[in-house]
């Protein structure tokens, strides 16, 4: 049997986007920020479009003041006079632009709007170093060992790995002495190689409380960590009353000396929605405006399009880029429209929790939006991701009004987010003395009418960051 390939032609049907659907998603999505630079990028790419300025920045021009009449009216014919030179310029097309000047030009503007990196940890103690007089051949070690540290403050490699990377050889109580240098710098704690001599290194010798203080670091950090003072009182000696003292003061040091340098940017919230409760009701509003561009479609390039002496081509050219230009203002339009809809039927079926707080948060899924706006719960989701809605309860990432919960005792649906708000004020309520165990916890919830598990309480405390029974008692 003889084998050979061969093409032949096959008519299918195939799903495929439109470019203004894909562009009208990806600016739904968009966070205000992000929209706000994209539209900057499409002014700069797209010649038609104009921002229209707004006219109450003109309010506090005077009709009575005649010279700023005058100039505003020179101002206009010299617009006049530059668009007669733009469209000589454009009819010739023969006059080259500086490149190198122009690429110059847009270096500097991305140096002058990048904003500063923060000083890091290896980078203040490096500063440190050079005002320290330490001998020479100890230089290099030191170096090392403060590229050896993490963003937490503690030594990240063992000194014999280290003592292997120098370049100059030394031996090992050297390098000992090079880390007892780099421990000697600010903040205290740095350059520790366990969380017990972290804490050490920020003891003062000077205290007259050091040694006690020095005698629970070393043999009852464990013990404090589970609260069993009356424990350790008995085993140094000391009583409860000066127990307890001594290990308020510890918990006042830095576990984490690095954690006071953060290279991780913070991020800028900037909300779109805003909720303000009027004459007995919530009203929605975006926010968008101060921030957000108003476009619209240049007069001028109208005007040169229906110009009998303009060209097949350069037609042609205008023609696509004001097509554009539309479909970006009906896509940024229906953001808006679709953002706003979604917003409203949010604060609507939230109104619980805009009176009452977190523990009146409803369960409430992103379809049953979807389906009473009438939209696909897919542009539900692209509507409120990355953006933020102002409350009388705060501000918050619109995601959040979305949760899930359970069944109550009563039949009605209780949220995570409420769930864990109760679990919270119980432990806040509950006798230090004698604190509450997770049974006990799951018993006061069930008898408020919420059936949850011993061990979604264990689950939800821990998320929560709130310690256990033992480790919440006082003595």
């Amino acid at each position: 049997m003889k084998m050979q390939s061969s093409l032949m032609p096959q008519l299918q049907q195939k799903l495929k986007l439109s470019p203004q659907i894909i562009q009208s998603i990806e600016i739904l999505q968009l966070p205000l920020l992000a929209l706000v630079e994209h539209i900057q990028q499409e002014m700069v790419d797209n010649p038609v479009l104009e921002e229209v300025v707004d006219e109450k920045k003109d309010e506090n021009l005077k009709e009575g003041d005649e010279a700023v009449q005058a100039e505003k009216g020179d101002e206009i014919d010299k617009l006049g006079d530059i668009a007669e030179d733009w469209r000589e310029f454009y009819s010739q097309t023969t006059v080259r632009r500086n490149a190198g000047s122009e690429e110059r030009d847009q270096k500097q503007e991305a140096l002058e709007n990048t904003a500063a990196k923060p000083m890091s940890l290896h980078d203040y103690l490096m500063g440190q170093l050079s005002l320290v007089d330490a001998p020479a051949n100890l230089t290099e070690a030191c170096e090392n060992i403060i590229y050896s540290i993490d963003k937490s403050g503690y030594l990240a490699s063992p000194l014999e790995e280290i003592l292997q990377s120098l370049e100059k050889p030394i031996l090992l109580e050297e390098i000992k002495e090079a880390l007892r240098l780099v421990q000697a710098l600010e903040p205290p704690g740095v350059g520790a190689r366990n969380l017990q001599e972290c804490l050490m290194l920020q003891l003062d010798k000077r205290d007259q409380n050091y040694q006690l203080t020095k005698e629970l670091l070393l043999n009852h950090l464990e013990d404090i960590e589970m609260k069993k003072y009356p424990l350790i009182a008995k085993k140094t000696g000391y009583s409860l009353e000066v127990v307890k003292r001594q290990v308020e003061f510890i918990r006042t040091l830095n576990p984490k000396p690095g954690s006071l340098f953060c290279d991780e940017t913070i991020p800028y919230v900037v909300p779109e929605v805003k909720v303000e409760y009027i004459d007995g009701k919530y009203e929605v509003f975006l926010i968008d405006n101060t921030n957000l561009p108003h476009l619209h479609i240049s007069s001028f390039y109208k005007k040169f399009l229906n110009e009998s002496g303009t060209d097949t081509s350069t037609r042609q050219y205008i023609q696509k880029k004001i097509e554009s230009a539309k479909w970006l203002i009906d896509a940024i339009e229906q953001r808006r429209s679709t953002l706003y809809k979604v917003a409203c039927k949010i604060v609507e079926l939230q109104k619980d929790f805009l009176d009452e707080g977190i523990h009146r948060l409803r369960t409430l899924k992103m379809q049953d939006v979807a389906d009473i706006v009438k939209v696909h719960v897919s542009t539900v989701s692209r509507a409120i991701a990355h953006k933020y809605i102002q409350t009388p309860q705060g501000i918050f990432e619109i995601k959040f009004f979305f949760t899930g919960g359970f069944q109550n005792v009563d039949g009605s649906m209780e949220s995570w987010e409420a769930i864990r708000q109760k679990l919270a004020e119980i432990v806040a309520k509950e006798n230090k003395a004698n604190p509450l165990s997770d049974e006990e916890v799951a018993e006061q919830l069930h008898a408020s009418g919420i059936a949850i598990a011993r061990r979604t309480v264990t689950k939800y405390r821990r998320i929560m960051k709130i310690p256990s029974s033992r480790q919440r008692k006082e003595y």
